[in-house]
């Protein structure tokens, strides 16, 4: 029979966009561009996901380039794959605010293990996207920041998150990580396909650490306690 980590292994090799995306936009997909990707969230699934224990599902918005853009975990960098879940990175270590918070807030509920055993992080749209900045750098794109580029992804992204609810995820709660464009973008399309009986929003952990570090307990208590609501 296979486990958790069969499944989210190969859905990930399968990931891949093939639409017409809007002028200057540009597609990541770490599990076919980035050598280390697969490989590190392979063995990632392997050591935290390896039965079939029921889990909720949690959605961020899509990969970015310092997190599950280089290790293929969302919310996971480098550095937080190499000293939190003591999995080898082969490459450039690199630090995501996102990240650091969620690990932190991960530590709070009582551990990598005992979390991962009750949750699974990915995004609604689960590949990422970059445009070229002024600067002439390759910056993050969010699906939702041109009204374009969300149409085009649209039916990507039903057709992903039924395939993760497929791998059997638990479908009476959802989490969502932002409190805006996110949420409001997922809830639309939550009251249109019956993916989830409640969304439970939360404030992203990028939103937290850039505005709200001060008051950044307050926020993880909030999690928690949002988070027990789903506990089995």
């Amino acid at each position: 029979m296979s486990t958790f980590a069969d499944r989210i292994i190969v859905f990930n090799q399968q990931l891949d966009f093939t639409g017409t995306l809007p002028l200057g936009i540009s597609i990541m997909n770490p599990f076919k561009e980035n050598g280390p990707a697969l490989a590190v969230s392979s063995q990632f699934y392997r050591k935290y996901y390896n039965d079939n224990h029921p889990r909720h599902l949690i959605f961020g918005i899509n990969p970015g380039r310092f997190g599950s853009g280089m290790t293929g975990v969302s919310f996971t960098d480098p550095k937080r794959m190499v000293n939190q879940c003591q999995i080898p990175y082969p490459g450039p270590m690199a630090h995501e605010p996102s990240s650091e918070y969620v690990y932190e807030m991960i530590r709070a509920f009582g551990g990598i293990t005992e979390f991962y055993e009750q949750f699974y992080i990915h995004s609604v749209c689960p590949l990422g996207f970059t445009i070229t900045g002024s600067n002439g750098k390759e910056v993050n794109y969010n699906y939702y920041d041109k009204p374009e580029l969300q149409k085009a992804v649209y039916p990507f992204i039903i057709e992903n998150i039924q395939k993760q609810i497929d791998l059997g995820f638990e479908t009476d709660i959802c989490f969502c990580f932002g409190v805006g464009k996110n949420e409001t973008f997922l809830r639309k399309l939550n009251a249109d396909q019956k993916f989830f009986k409640q969304i439970i929003a939360l404030e992203h952990p990028r939103y937290i650490m850039q505005y709200k570090s001060k008051t950044k307990q307050d926020y993880i208590a909030k999690y928690l306690r949002e988070f027990s609501k789903a506990l089995l």
